[in-house]
């Protein structure tokens, strides 16, 4: 995928603040310069994190917590890091914490793994103590209302470094839910009631904006789509897919054409994410537009603009989560069970993120899709062999959304060859076992596979949403 690079989300905009107590400069002439070298660094490592670091300076008093509230205020931040240098008060840190509409970290790293107990003096204790504020700063937050986290350490401590990085990251997919542009074109398909969304739910859960479209919204763009653009994308096809015989030509320069289509969709909304779905009849040009978008979907979501069939909604918004943590996050279902082997097989026909493939994904002609109308190419492949995390979102009867995991292991052994993605993954369980334990959760029959195992991930990000995490495990 190299030649069809991906789409530059938003770079995380983290604020970040030290401070210390004021009354100990006087006292201990050596102790403030220590702390600020300590501070420099970690605004060092924190920009190493690939965010925006928004650096709001050393504070020692509350007027000096007050200006560095204003800056982090008018920065728009997605994460605002208080980092305890020593003990300060509460009041230096709280103001900030309610003007900046941000997360909270609070981050307490002494300068090193041990204080040389025989040689050290007041001062240079005192540069240890970041730990002793931070019960106070819980203890003010949890009377304030402010909800926070904390991660303690030293200041090249790795542990904590990827428990900060954790945070960000997830900071990193809230902001992108918050200022996110979701497509949903076309209609709901008859009789799933469990895609249904309120489109209200989205915003009062996560924030950002869905914008209703028409397939004729596409029809437009695809029509003025010419041949050369639609001959330049039938080569890139051929560059990133193996073509099976069953794909015709007329049918892969139509798919083609309607990729450039969507592309054009995508950046004249500024589409973050898209969930489609469309009838049509007896091969009209609705029916042949939604039977031509698995090419172009299955790109853009490669892209980082993840786009599920079905005009599945939440699940877009789950394979765009897992694709900012790096997961790639591909349209799934239950297919079958194989007890023999005791593995679940899923995935899905449409749509798939190409990123996670564990080959050269294939390009299957198909004559009928089943369960929809129209015909034309499909995308087949098998997620890389190895941890994968299966990941959705529920929705509460009071309306509120949930995260459901499980994670696993997609392993070796037989697959279909119906131009379908498919893949076979192990959870340590019997198959039954963990397929009634999975929809006892209440999730729809859809959701996002991706590599690799982010629960850790997935929490801290449901922490930043105020939603629940149901974790489906043997």
């Amino acid at each position: 995928m190299s030649t069809f690079p991906r789409i530059t989300p938003r770079r995380t905009r983290v604020g970040l603040v030290a401070g210390g107590l004021g009354a100990y400069w006087p006292q201990f002439p050596g102790l403030l310069p220590q702390l600020r070298r300590s501070a420099a660094r970690v605004s060092e490592r924190m920009g190493g994190l690939d965010v925006e670091v928004v650096d709001a300076g050393f504070v020692s008093d509350a007027r000096e917590a007050d200006a560095a509230a204003e800056k982090l205020r008018a920065a728009g931040c997605d994460l605002i890091v208080g980092f305890l240098t020593t003990y300060m008060t509460a009041t230096m840190l709280v103001p900030i914490a309610q003007r900046g509409d941000a997360p909270v970290l609070l981050i307490n790293l002494q300068p090193t793994e041990s204080m040389d107990h025989d040689t050290f003096d007041t001062g240079q204790w005192l540069a240890y103590c970041g730990a002793c504020p931070l019960p106070e700063m819980a203890n003010a937050f949890t009377r304030c209302g402010i909800p926070f986290r904390s991660v303690s350490g030293y200041l090249e401590d790795e542990r904590a470094w990827e428990c900060i990085g954790r945070w960000v990251r997830a900071a990193g997919v809230r902001a992108a839910l918050r200022h996110g542009r979701h497509g949903l074109m076309g209609h709901l398909y008859p009789g799933m009631l469990d895609v249904s969304t309120d489109l209200t739910l989205v915003s009062a859960n996560f924030g950002g904006h869905v914008e209703v479209l028409e397939f004729d919204d596409l029809r437009v763009r695809a029509e003025k789509v010419t041949d050369a653009e639609t001959g330049e994308r039938v080569a890139l096809a051929r560059e990133v897919f193996e073509l099976a015989d069953s794909v015709k030509e007329e049918d892969l320069a139509w798919a083609a054409r309607v990729s450039v289509g969507l592309d054009r969709l995508v950046a004249d909304f500024g589409l973050d994410s898209l969930a489609y779905y469309h009838r049509g009849l007896d091969g009209e040009v609705h029916e042949r537009l939604g039977a031509g978008m698995i090419l172009g979907a299955s790109l853009l979501t490669a892209r980082g603009v993840p786009a599920a069939g079905e005009y599945e909604l939440r699940t877009s918004l789950a394979m765009l989560i897992m694709d900012r943590l790096g997961a790639g996050g591909s349209f799934t279902e239950l297919q079958a069970l194989d007890f023999a082997r005791g593995h679940v097989e899923m995935g899905h026909d449409g749509p798939a993120h190409l990123a996670i493939s564990s080959g050269r994904p294939l390009l299957r002609g198909l004559g009928v899709y089943h369960g929809k109308r129209g015909w034309g190419v499909s995308v087949e492949f098998d997620v890389s062999r190895g941890p994968v995390t299966a990941f959705g979102l529920r929705q509460a009867r009071d309306g509120s959304f949930g995260f459901v995991v499980s994670e696993g292991e997609v392993v070796e052994g037989p697959l279909l060859r119906i131009g379908n993605t498919t893949s076979r993954v192990d959870f340590g369980c019997d198959p039954g076992e963990w397929t009634d334990a999975w929809s006892a959760t209440g999730i729809s029959h859809h959701w996002a596979l991706g590599t690799g195992h982010h629960m850790a991930d997935l929490r801290a990000v449901a922490d930043l949403l105020g939603v629940e995490v149901t974790d489906v495990r043997p």
